[in-house]
């Protein structure tokens, strides 16, 4: 037997470049679409905060265990979406 663990256990994710062609490229299908539609009609002022909201789902897309945790969320189980942490720990920033 080995003490070794069946997986990795670095669970860093590396960061998504804060440029609209990155984070374009991280995000999928309808989400891709919509992240491009905000960006092409937000006023230039709008631009970095759609931006960071787009960010910020592709890098909570990325997280081990994202998908796990939205679905345990959706079915009422003991865990929060990654979404409610990401405004939770949002909130308490400021």
């Amino acid at each position: 037997m080995s003490a070794q663990p069946d997986h990795p256990t670095d669970r860093q994710v590396t960061a998504i470049p804060h440029t609209i062609n990155a984070i374009g490229d991280a995000l999928r299908g309808a989400q891709r679409a919509r992240f491009y539609s905000e960006v092409l009609a937000a006023e230039e002022e709008d631009v970095p905060g759609v931006m960071r909201s787009w960010w910020k789902a592709a890098m909570l897309d990325r997280a081990p265990g994202a998908g796990d945790s939205r679905a345990n969320a959706a079915a009422g189980r003991r865990l929060v979406s990654v979404d409610e942490l990401a405004d939770q720990l949002e909130g308490a920033a400021r």
